[in-house]
């Protein structure tokens, strides 16, 4: 039991980042971006290619750089050639497949079989002992979080939260909200990248299919995140998403040891967790009025 535990914790950690990306485009920018499959793909073929020649540390900043360009070009179709947001995602991400394989040597999945990974490395150390995996992901997560809470509080991120409150007033205020859009998708794409980087290098390997719901994952984990913590605030927004990916994988962890749902169901359970959890607002309304008219009536009886 204590394993699956370490185990939902240590995939919590590695997924977080897709959900701290979604929250930046979809509720910092107001844009839904459905690059991320792809992106998380890309992040892990470069990450495991890096590593196999023996780069396995330069191999971040090189995922974290090739997401940044994958987000410029949807940036780009959208603000530039007016492309819709999601019609701008579904282009990249169809793009993205082939640029993927060919980062993996036009392979279907590339392996890091008896080669020196990050994980290997600070396993070197002995910090952390049987939880040195567990420990990196979190150290990673936690300045990738602090890093991006410290960035929307500088004046370009202040711009950005601007262009997806408001973007007219943006334009009235003279801040080009091309650039504001750029810099947000980038950035986002940058923070999946980053994750399929800890995640290729976590399983040592990369696969072409590896990304496959990926975005409807990391959409389940913020928003699990926020329905328990609520969404007041950028560091509240922040830690939602590790919070509820940490959630995620933990419930995750508990359908397939109880094996309530068979595995080829847990799709299905994702699907209905987000759909709950983004009607959840509406559902507790609901009750709320419910429980008024309840007790109005029975003032009325009386």
């Amino acid at each position: 039991m204590l394993y699956i535990v370490q185990t939902a914790l240590e995939l919590g950690f590695l997924y977080a980042l897709v959900a701290m990306a979604l929250f930046l485009s979809y509720r910092v920018l107001d844009i839904a971006d459905l690059t991320t499959d792809g992106c998380f793909v890309l992040g892990a073929a470069v990450s495991v290619t890096f590593a196999a020649a023996g780069h396995p540390i330069l191999a971040f900043p090189a995922a974290m750089l090739a997401g940044m360009m994958a987000g410029f070009v949807t940036a780009f179709l959208q603000t530039c050639l007016k492309v819709p947001p999601i019609l701008a995602g579904i282009i990249t991400n169809t793009g993205l497949y082939t640029v993927n394989l060919m980062v993996m040597g036009w392979s279907a999945n590339v392996s890091l079989l008896k080669t020196e990974t990050i994980f290997s490395m600070f396993k070197k150390t002995g910090i952390g002992g049987a939880y040195y995996e567990m420990l990196l992901a979190g150290l990673i997560v936690l300045a990738a979080g602090a890093l991006l809470v410290w960035f929307l509080g500088t004046r370009v991120g202040l711009s950005i939260r601007a262009t997806g409150n408001n973007m007219d007033m943006v334009r009235a205020s003279s801040i080009n909200p091309t650039f504001t859009i750029m810099i947000g998708l980038c950035l986002s794409n940058a923070l999946t990248a980053l994750s399929g980087a800890m995640v290729g290098q976590y399983q040592n390997a990369a696969d072409i299919n590896g990304g496959t719901g990926i975005v409807v994952i990391g959409l389940a984990c913020l928003i699990i995140g926020e329905t328990v913590l609520g969404r007041r605030s950028i560091v509240k927004g922040a830690v939602a998403a590790v919070v509820g990916s940490i959630i995620y994988r933990l419930i995750y962890a508990f359908v397939l040891r109880t094996k309530i749902v068979p595995v080829q169901g847990l799709k299905l359970i994702t699907a209905i967790v987000v759909a709950l959890a983004i009607a959840f607002p509406c559902i507790k309304e609901w009750v709320a009025f419910e429980k008024r008219k309840a007790t109005l009536k029975k003032k009325g009886g009386r």
